[in-house]
Formats: C-alpha cells, sequence, structure tokens
C-alpha cells in the first residue's frame, strides 16, 4: 500500500448526501478482483448519459477536476453494500482523500485498509471547504497527515484520526503486511504446533488430485 503522508490536489465539491458504494460504483463493474481500471466506473450514473457521453455538468467531467486527488462531500458517504470495489474506484480513479461530516462504517474501515485518508469534519467547516473547492482558483489543497492539517487558500484547518490508523497508512502499512510483521512469531508457533502434533504437519488435503 502507498503511504500517505502529504497529498496536494484538486478538492472537487460533490454535495450529495447519503452516496452509497452502488452509487461511487454499479454493480455492474463488480465483475474482475483487480483494482485497475476501475476508476472509468466510478460515479457512473452521475458521469455519463444513456448514450454513454460524458455529462458536462458533472463536477468530476470538468476542468480542473477531473484531476482531482481530494473529493468533498456530505454525510453518511458510502453507504449501502459493503463492496470494496468502491475505495478501489476511487483510488484508481485518483482520489486519496475524502472530506466529510460522516462516513458508513464499512466503507470508512476499507478506505484506511485501502490507502485513502477519510476525514471526518463539522458541516459547517465541510461547507467552508466545499465552497473553496468549487473555485478553480481555490480548489487546490494541501492534506499532511503528519501535521493532521488542511492548508487551503482560506487558512489551515485541523482534524483528528485514529492513532493506530494514522500509523498504518503513515507507514503504508495494509492487513497483510501488518500480518507479516509477526512472521517470525507465526514461523515458531507452526514449528512449535509441528513438533507437538506431528501427526497434523503430516497431514495433506487430497484436492483430487
Amino acid at each position: 500500500m502507498t503511504p500517505f503522508r502529504h497529498l496536494t490536489a484538486i478538492a472537487a465539491p460533490l454535495p450529495i448526501a447519503n452516496i452509497d458504494t452502488d452509487m461511487i460504483l454499479s454493480a455492474a463493474f463488480l465483475k474482475t478482483v483487480s483494482r485497475a481500471g476501475l476508476g472509468k466506473g466510478l460515479f457512473h450514473a452521475l458521469r455519463v448519459d444513456v448514450d454513454g457521453r460524458e455529462r458536462a455538468d458533472f463536477i468530476l467531467n470538468r476542468t480542473p477536476w477531473r484531476e482531482a486527488g481530494i473529493l468533498i462531500t456530505l454525510d453518511n458517504f458510502g453507504c449501502g453494500s459493503s463492496r470494496e470495489h468502491a475505495p478501489w474506484a476511487l483510488l484508481d480513479f485518483g482520489i486519496r482523500c475524502i472530506i466529510a461530516p460522516g462516513f458508513a462504517d464499512i466503507f470508512h474501515g476499507n478506505c484506511f485498509k485501502n490507502g485513502i485518508l477519510p476525514i471526518c469534519l463539522p458541516r459547517d467547516t465541510v461547507d467552508l471547504l466545499m465552497a473553496e473547492a468549487a473555485d478553480p482558483d481555490t480548489a487546490t489543497m494541501t492534506v499532511d497527515l503528519e501535521t493532521q492539517t488542511i492548508a487551503r487558500h482560506g487558512g489551515v484547518t485541523r482534524f483528528e484520526i485514529d492513532a493506530p490508523r494514522r500509523a498504518r497508512l503513515l507507514g503504508g502499512i495494509d492487513d497483510i503486511a501488518q500480518s507479516l510483521a509477526f512472521e517470525t512469531a507465526i514461523a515458531e508457533h507452526e514449528d512449535h504446533a509441528s513438533a507437538a502434533a506431528p501427526w497434523l504437519a503430516d497431514a495433506r488435503l487430497d484436492l483430487g488430485r
């Protein structure tokens, strides 16, 4: 997982509450276990019309927001299905930080597991950031996870984040990497278990070969 320390990027305003994971990435794009290429399906129903043409009024189809790395939206973002493809699509598009008054719990956790920083801020602060993001002249912001600040045209905004999750993002440590940190202890346990119960160590599953 790519570490998250500092991000300077265009912030895109998306003033919609209760955006569910089907709106983020519809079921039609779930026919793959690969993360690559899912960005083209991000917000598909909002981004393209029935003929597959880009909707000119959708923020991520407009310059400079089509290059956005930060998304500012409203409450309960990521509700609905627990599909992990939703954060995969955001990441593949280039979104590495989402700012909202609140997130659905499972989506919130999946963001951290995939290197996306979800920031919860009060609604009035989110509205202020969204207003700045709506202006191309003030849409560029810098999110600094080390100092837990958002530097923007109107000043600096602080945010809070769970310390263990912050450490994992800073180090680029996903679930697999966290498990491998205990590789020596796991190997020692396996050696001990094999010595204590050799009949289990010698057992093999018949997979029909």
